[in-house]
């Protein structure tokens, strides 16, 4: 299947279904890479939706496929930890690991300190802290959009995705705002293996990183020592669970954050103008009915799929689609799979903005561990849908994106368009 990777496009769904079920293995990140990883996942839910994998490059695992069974570990972390880590680590990046030693964070934990942890910083995106945020949002987004060429081609990712995601990044740490595109930068640093993305080494990737925690205990030295404020590192340094982790716990809660803060968000910009281009009849129904952002924000957020998966650890044998997985199994949930399962989702293949139930999807899993920041990736997605609608008739597509090399964060390098015109505004 590697072999088929350069003209992937043509030859991945023959190479599929030509191969025997056990040698179908989804953890390639080319890929993800070529967006070619679909018939994969159609193959699996239809024959072995809950499918055991012998990788060369990540080990054993089960993937599971289906919304239901996906739902069924998502929902039980008394029988599928997370405290393994919650993605799916390449044996390579799995003995740097262990070169430089794990940072825990509270999603890689079970209650009950998940919850006291989730609970320290879960204020921040509060319903009420939502509408004091949603006007400096606004305004930020306003002058993003303003300040973009028209009629020049520009890369959406570079100009409004991670620009929009690092100014709010920043305000929820009491980051500088002059320095906000840090944090994209480091989301990248953990987020990619050597050659892709900006990490170039092992050693690069551990030096960047290593800067990134001595700048946040900086900050978290200051503040321990001032009054607690509403931002992410005064809770952490002065919650009851939270104010004596240790710097490699602390440094975990910093890389979920940021992570977190960063990728949903940022990919689902980019993913709605590469979804409505690629979906002219939807996009002229957004044209035409604004009120429909909210549902478009959801239904990308699902056809888009950010996060393609995460992990867990079997505690125990467990039953699940007539397979048992063992004590001790990694197990992954293919929330990307799940949200084009045909049995759950209608017509799941298609981009459609006016579904019954837009917000019918996977890509913020389920139980304890559902996104903390759901809410304020959906307002700041229909924040700057709203604002793009005021200002530009449309924003054209110029070709393909490149997307994210990587088998979790299913996102895009960049994506080249061109806006023709502004709105006229008196």
């Amino acid at each position: 299947m590697h072999d088929g990777a350069v003209d992937i496009k043509g030859q991945t769904r023959a190479q599929v279904y030509a191969q025997p079920i056990e040698a179908v293995d989804p953890a390639q990140p080319e890929l993800f890479a070529a967006d070619a990883m679909w018939p994969i996942f159609e193959r699996l839910r239809t024959e072995d939706p809950v499918h055991h994998t012998v990788s060369e490059d990540y080990g054993p695992y089960w993937s599971v496929t289906l919304w239901n069974d996906i739902m069924a570990v998502d929902s039980n972390h008394q029988a599928f930890s997370s405290a393994d880590g919650i993605t799916l680590q390449s044996l390579e990046s799995k003995a740097e690991q262990a070169r430089r030693g794990t940072r825990p964070s509270f999603i890689s934990m079970d209650p009950p300190r998940h919850d006291e942890q989730r609970k320290t910083v879960s204020p921040v995106v509060a319903p009420s802290n939502l509408a004091v945020m949603a006007p400096l949002v606004r305004e930020r987004a306003g002058k993003i959009l303003d300040g973009l060429p028209i009629g020049e081609t520009f890369d959406w990712v570079e100009h409004v995705s991670k620009e929009l995601t690092a100014m709010t990044l920043a305000t929820l740490f009491d980051f500088p705002q002059e320095e906000r595109r840090l944090l994209p930068y480091w989301s990248d640093m953990m987020t990619n293996a050597p050659g892709h993305g900006p990490v170039e080494s092992w050693e690069h990737k551990r030096q960047e990183l290593d800067a990134m925690v001595a700048r946040f205990t900086g900050m978290w030295n200051e503040r321990v020592n001032a009054p607690p404020s509403g931002d992410l590192i005064s809770m952490l340094a002065h919650g009851e669970a939270t104010r004596n982790m240790d710097r490699a716990e602390y440094a975990g809660n910093l890389g979920l954050l940021i992570i977190g803060g960063n990728d949903t968000t940022r990919n689902t910009i980019s993913g709605s103008v590469y979804a409505l281009n690629k979906n002219p009849t939807q996009y002229r129904k957004l044209r035409e009915d604004p009120s429909l952002i909210p549902a478009m924000v959801s239904e990308t957020i699902r056809w888009q799929t950010p996060l393609a998966h995460m992990a867990r650890t079997a505690t125990q044998d467990v039953e699940l689609g007539g397979k048992t997985i063992k004590a001790g199994d990694r197990v992954v949930m293919w929330y990307v799979s799940g949200n084009r399962d045909p049995g759950e989702v209608r017509d799941p293949d298609s981009y459609l903005i006016d579904r019954e139930r837009p917000r019918h999807h996977m890509s913020f899993g389920f139980g304890i561990h559902r996104c903390v920041g759901n809410r304020l990736a959906e307002l700041q997605l229909t924040i700057i849908w709203e604002e793009i609608m005021k200002r530009f008739p449309t924003i054209e597509l110029l070709a393909e994106p490149s997307r994210t090399h990587s088998i979790f964060v299913k996102g895009y390098e960049t994506l080249p368009v061109v806006i023709p015109s502004r709105r006229y505004r008196s």
